[in-house]
């Protein structure tokens, strides 16, 4: 889950065997995401995506973090379409072939928050929709990789955008970075900071230490970087009705590397 910008303070850090219990949770929230990926088809509500994935994280000991998480209502964000992020689920709204979905989802396990998100197409989806997830994916992992100690917070921040620009030379085409919301610290709560812009100069902000923990979740669109929240408080949509994709790991810094914490099963991908 992704909220908009927060004061930035310090980037909170873990010892090892916090690290160890963060990664518990975010492979519960690994494993959701695969079985609601398998379960999405046509014909399939969203409100019944939710109820596989709270199934999973229950099922595990675990709890949603996003039902009840200031009001929202269910236990993913599943985000359709032009719909960016906090699409609430429901009964209504059926997937179709074509449909390029953005699921996202987080759950506590033993106080530890894990928090990831992933895009994909129902059916055979077009090639704008599909090297569009491509590129969000790209940029989630060109921040990753920023992810090493005495880096500084925009370093990471810049590594993202530098990945949007790298797949917009590959894909011949631009891509919208979604203004206003980003990554954030995470662990005992779900959303701690700093705030963790999608773009811009690197070497500013806190300094990243081992142990640091960042959620790192570009979106992005095949049209506009502007949004609007729809009446329901929550969803947020692009203004002119392109799509969006929202890719989104828990990733600790570490002396040997980046560590995702939000692993899925192997295969799963």
């Amino acid at each position: 889950m992704v909220f908009g910008r927060k004061n930035k303070k310090v980037v909170p850090f873990r010892t090892a065997g916090e690290l160890d219990a963060m990664a518990a949770a975010g492979a519960i929230v690994g494993r959701a995401l695969v079985a609601v990926r398998a379960a999405a088809a046509p014909g399939v509500s969203t409100l019944e995506l939710d109820r596989v994935a709270e199934q999973v994280i229950r099922d595990a000991g675990a709890v949603p973090s996003f039902k009840g998480y200031h009001g929202f209502p269910a236990s993913i964000c599943a985000s359709v379409n032009d719909r960016v992020v906090h699409g609430i689920p429901t009964d209504a709204e059926v997937l179709a072939p074509g449909d390029l979905v953005s699921i996202d989802c987080g759950a506590i396990l033993d106080g530890w928050h894990g928090d990831s998100a992933w895009t994909f197409g129902v059916g055979d989806v077009s090639e704008a929709d599909r090297m569009l997830s491509e590129a969000t994916e790209k940029s989630m992992v060109a921040g990753i990789a920023a992810m090493v100690p005495d880096n500084r917070l925009t370093d990471v921040s810049h590594a993202i955008e530098l990945g949007t620009r790298a797949a917009e030379t590959e894909h011949g085409r631009s891509y919208g970075i979604v203004d206003g919301y980003g990554g954030h610290g995470i662990g005992r709560e779900m959303h701690l900071d700093p705030f963790l812009p999608n773009e811009g100069q690197p070497g500013k902000g806190p300094r990243l230490v081992v142990g640091s923990v960042l959620a790192i979740e570009p979106m992005l669109t095949l049209g506009t970087s502007d949004t609007k929240v729809l009446d329901d408080d929550w969803t947020v949509v692009t203004t002119d009705g392109s799509r969006a994709a929202h890719w989104e790991h828990t990733v600790a810094v570490t002396e040997d590397g980046p560590r995702i914490l939000t692993l899925r099963p192997a295969g799963s991908e």
